[in-house]
């Protein structure tokens, strides 16, 4: 699933698109996420005849905002989206589903083989949080603030182990299983500790750490494992830098550890850590 960094990545190649004026929707007639039908009527209604003057982001939720409309389009890439700004005559990718025409021979395009995101309409400015995709969101870590103290207060009472934590939107909006992994290894953290046994000083780290494991992979583009490309095509960067997402097996790469990595399942996902090197 494309986390915060690849959604990040996607909303600032859209930025090409602005200021450009919607002139039709197109949609699939398939359903996406639970099976919804997606409502052409009000994309229609909240963006033909207006100009894209915004596209913003919080966590793995992307917002598309037109001149002089008081709705707004959210977007979700669930486990294979892709959002994409091509020209008009470019033919449709398979899986395509929502196509916003746009002046000047271009379009946005939403494709999704699994059909797990989202294409929806949301109340625009300040009223954005009433919709409840948006409503208990927690804080952005690239756009807002997170001290250790906040983290270490969400999960204090907590029995939950601290790989479930990072990943519970409504503590942390847009970390995903690759960068909770990252930033749990770049703490020292394992996976394993439970919320109430983490401590503010180690709250700090894991905080830290997760701003730091995120915009270095948003330096490179995301990270593409299967899916992934930019709203231009382009495959990110960042897969060749994961220190343990993946690497069941191979050596630890922290200097002078000597373990290896390992992999074990948190609650259906995938986690990979150093058991020498990530304490409890």
């Amino acid at each position: 699933m494309p986390e915060l960094p690849e959604v990040e990545t996607v909303r600032r190649t859209l930025e090409p698109a602005l200021g450009r004026r919607v002139v039709d929707v197109w949609t699939s007639g398939l359903p996406l996420r639970m099976n919804q039908p997606v409502d052409r009527a009000g994309l229609e209604r909240a963006a033909v005849g207006a100009t894209l003057r915004a596209v913003e982001r919080h966590g793995k939720y992307l917002m598309l905002e037109f001149t002089g409309r008081n709705e707004l389009v959210l977007v979700h890439l669930g486990m294979s989206g892709r959002l994409r700004l091509v020209p008009a005559g470019e033919p449709k990718a398979p899986h395509t589903h929502v196509v916003f025409g746009l002046d000047r021979s271009r379009h946005i395009r939403y494709s999704d083989p699994r059909r797990f995101g989202l294409v929806t309409v949301a109340p625009g400015g300040e009223r954005r949080r009433e919709h409840p995709a948006l409503a208990e969101l927690g804080l952005d870590p690239l756009l807002e603030r997170v001290s250790g103290r906040f983290f270490h207060d969400a999960v204090a009472r907590s029995a939950q182990m601290v790989k479930t934590l990072l990943l519970d939107q409504r503590i942390l909006a847009g970390v995903g299983n690759i960068y909770a992994c990252e930033a749990l290894w770049l703490a020292r953290i394992a996976p394993t500790v439970r919320g109430r046994d983490l401590g503010l000083a180690r709250a700090g780290a894991l905080v830290r750490a997760a701003g730091a494991v995120m915009r270095h992979a948003l330096d490179r583009g995301g990270t593409s494992l299967r899916d992934f490309v930019d709203a231009a095509g382009i495959e990110g960067e960042n897969a060749g830098y994961l220190r343990v997402y993946g690497r069941e097996g191979e050596p630890c790469l922290r200097r002078g550890c000597g373990g290896r990595i390992r992999r074990v399942v948190i609650q259906g996902r995938a986690t990979f850590y150093c058991p020498r090197c990530q304490r409890r």
